[in-house]
């Protein structure tokens, strides 16, 4: 039995979608960790980031180990792993076969599992702008086949006035998944015994130059974004500290 709808909060939409715009080359994927309550509704307050195993243009693969390790993580506490979540760069937010299949394997260990995708670096030929889509959907058995077809579920943006601290340890978490992702593709090449010493040296210009991209396009912004929510909470504590000797003050005059 399908789920009936999935509530995302802003602070996990947001974690998502700095994911799946970390890359244009290849797709991302993470879980989504919340709750099902007895209206069959998914609620996603936080999500994982997940190292990948195998980086393709039109696939993401990660390793047992981290789903399970995921799985134990929440293990004894009023969440779990509701579902998953990967991006479509350049390509359409529908998914694909092969998502479908996955979906359905996910769906037999939970019937409340879902997933979602996310689209992005599409651009609309009329306004000539950026697009972001999302999707959410589950798998069903075809009708008169053995093979699976999507169903899509309604998925609501919840708004969050604060960004809560699994997904703000998320946020930060990515530079350095990426970073490990890197380290991993050099040493496994770099331990190639056959690459002379000019392709050696290439290889390690080309780990080096795409580090300084990652710093450039995600550390660095990430930075700024910190500061600035510091900065701004600082001036909202100092709002509300101006308020509360205000009411003090007025409280005292009654008195």
């Amino acid at each position: 039995m399908a789920v009936q709808a999935v509530h995302l909060e802003a602070d996990a939409f947001l974690v998502c979608l700095n994911h799946a715009l970390s890359t244009e080359k290849e797709e991302v994927m993470g879980l989504c960790i919340g709750e099902v309550d007895t209206s069959r509704i998914v609620h996603i307050h936080s999500v994982i980031i997940l190292r990948r195993s195998d980086k393709r243009k039109d696939r993401v693969e990660i390793s047992p180990e981290q789903l399970s390790a995921a799985s134990t993580e929440m293990t004894g506490r009023p969440m779990r792993v509701v579902g998953w979540y990967h991006s479509h760069p350049h390509i359409t937010v529908w998914p694909s076969h092969v998502d479908v299949r996955t979906q359905a394997m996910y769906q037999m260990m939970d019937q409340g599992f879902v997933g979602l995708i996310f689209s992005c670096f599409i651009e609309d030929k009329n306004t000539k702008t950026g697009r972001i889509l999302y999707t959410c959907f589950q798998s069903i058995q075809a009708q008169k086949s053995s093979e699976y077809e999507r169903i899509e579920i309604p998925i609501h943006v919840v708004p969050h006035e604060t960004i809560g601290k699994v997904c703000l340890e998320s946020a930060v978490e990515l530079p350095k998944i990426l970073c490990q992702e890197e380290q991993d593709a050099y040493r496994r090449i770099h331990s190639l015994t056959h690459l002379d010493s000019v392709t050696k040296i290439h290889n390690g210009s080309v780990f080096t130059k795409n580090l300084c991209s990652q710093m450039s396009a995600i550390s660095g912004p990430l930075l700024q974004w910190l500061e600035d929510r510091l900065e701004q909470n600082k001036q909202r504590v100092q709002e509300l500290q101006q308020e509360k000797e205000q009411l003090l003050e007025e409280l005292a005059a009654l008195e």
